[in-house]
């Protein structure tokens, strides 16, 4: 290879790598907020893991996959997402036992409880919907009543769920009350809407569900919620 070739392959490389960095940024707020409603929910001891680390070691084992130089940010930032939501989830397992010492099995079946909805729990820690997702019950199971305290949190969820003219005081306490409500699948989704800044098919690719039933799941969320603050 001669040295124009070699000049050449370093800035491509060098010009990828800035997609890469680029596209990662997104991932922060999404996976800075599953850690924290794992660490408030008890899967994960507080500050035993870090945003930055988990990102790290996406973007590696994005690499370490083989990728299409000439991919362009957006295909990366998916890619990542993925990545980075497959490891959350194996995290959430591996670590799950810190949650009042009960299997995550049980865990997940506790937190499912408080739909009004059957769900068949398989070996992998997924959830499949018995029936359409239209009956789903505001409920805040007794067992598991934890507290949540949101700050610059509270405008991006509240934009999402398109509040107003609601006390600051019954917002709070609804906001703390959602995600003891959600079982872990269901606040992912949540989660990738709104702090992963993701569409409905974005969210499909890296779920592996039909953008209508996202856009159902999330629809019948916010239904729920607006439900429960009137």
């Amino acid at each position: 290879m001669g040295s124009f070739e070699k000049i050449t392959d370093k800035k491509t490389q060098l010009a990828f790598d800035k997609k890469v960095l680029s596209a990662s940024q997104q991932l922060h707020p999404y996976v800075k907020h599953r850690l924290y409603i794992a660490e408030s929910t008890g899967v994960l001891p507080k500050n035993m893991f870090s945003s930055n680390g988990i990102i790290d070691d996406g973007i590696a084992t994005f690499y370490e996959n083989g990728y299409d130089i000439d991919c362009d940010t957006n295909r990366i930032k998916l890619k990542l997402f993925k990545i980075v939501d497959a490891n959350l989830d194996t995290l959430f397992k591996k670590e799950a036992f810190h949650k009042n010492t009960i299997s995550t099995n049980t865990m997940l079946e506790e937190e499912l409880d408080g739909l009004d909805e059957q769900y068949t729990i398989d070996d992998d820690w997924d959830f499949i919907m018995g029936e359409e997702l239209n009956d789903i019950s505001y409920h805040q199971p007794d067992k598991h009543n934890h507290v949540f305290l949101y700050d610059d949190n509270n405008s991006s969820i509240l934009n999402a769920f398109d509040m107003k003219d609601v006390s600051a005081d019954r917002l709070q306490k609804a906001l703390g009350n959602l995600y003891s409500w959600l079982p872990l699948n269901i606040s992912n989704i949540v989660d990738l809407y709104i702090f992963g800044k993701l569409s409905f098919e974005d969210i499909s690719k890296i779920k592996n569900i039909e953008p209508s039933r996202i856009e159902l799941i999330f629809d019948e969320i916010i239904k729920k919620f607006k439900d429960h603050i009137d």
